[in-house]
């Protein structure tokens, strides 16, 4: 892929994506990726990210220097931004929006475009782990959704599924990677609880989660299988499990991504 990618808000997100695609794609030099972000601190960020990367003056100069435009900026202040660069913006651009909640037709409205595309990604896109899914408008091209797929799975995996889902991944694998730092972190505590150093109790605990993940991808076996394999009656496992079960824990897991669906909802 050779086009030009551009970032309109600079925050962790695009940052991260932006470093994923040079990283993953050699076609994208940083050089081909431009952005524009009125915080310093997310123009600095981004540039430690991407070096190389072209620091603009205005969202309408990135959308003159991109065939892929990005936006990347907070869903409550997407009324705000959205509507001064409408007349930039023409069907030789494919806009593709990581905002949460903010559906096609209100961006659509918002641009006078339709060859928009919706993204959920994830952070894990900066280290090539990332999960996705995308929904096109109506304007959008099986060439356009193809384009971004091939983008997005070079920094993971990623579905194309229909805009009715993305409240639901965005609950799910939008705020995910936080759940499961939490989770590390209480693995963590708990290590840390028993007796061994914090710096190793982590890794531990990070490379467990890692590892766990890997053998659900791989084997493609039920999570509740690979579960059963490593518990023994009457041992320590089934102690633990026990232990999470009588605190909720998976009820709470369950509740975290409903609360996120829900929040993505109201934002829309």
């Amino acid at each position: 892929m050779s086009k030009r990618i551009g970032f309109i808000g600079a925050g962790q997100m695009a940052s991260a994506l932006a470093s994923g695609f040079a990283a993953a794609d050699e076609s994208i030099a940083p050089e081909v990726i431009s952005f524009f972000d009125p915080a310093e601190s997310s123009r600095q960020r981004f540039s430690n990210r991407v070096a190389g990367a072209q620091a603009l003056e205005s969202a309408e100069s990135v959308i003159a220097e991109s065939d892929i435009i990005f936006l990347a900026v907070k869903p409550q202040i997407m009324p705000v931004v959205l509507p001064p660069i409408a007349e930039a913006i023409d069907e030789n651009v494919l806009v593709v929006s990581i905002a949460a909640g903010v559906s096609l037709a209100t961006i659509s409205t918002m641009l006078g475009s339709t060859r928009i595309i919706r993204v959920m990604p994830n952070t894990p896109c900066l280290v090539g782990t990332s999960a996705a899914v995308y929904s096109p408008a109506e304007g959008a091209t099986q060439s356009d959704c193809d384009e971004l797929g091939q983008l997005l799975n070079s920094t993971g995996i990623a579905y194309q599924l229909a805009e009715s889902y993305l409240d639901a991944v965005t609950g799910l694998s939008g705020s995910g990677p936080a759940y499961v730092y939490n989770i590390i972190e209480a693995l963590s505590d708990g290590g840390v609880a028993m007796g061994l150093p914090r710096d190793i109790a982590t890794r531990l605990a990070a490379q467990t989660v890692k590892g766990a993940a890997e053998m659900v991808l791989e084997t493609g076996l039920h999570p509740g299988t690979l579960k059963d394999q490593v518990t023994s009656p009457g041992g320590t496992t089934i102690a633990g499990l026990r232990a999470m079960q009588d605190r909720g824990v998976s009820g709470a897991m369950m509740a975290a991504v409903e609360a996120a669906t829900k929040r993505s909802r109201e934002l829309g």
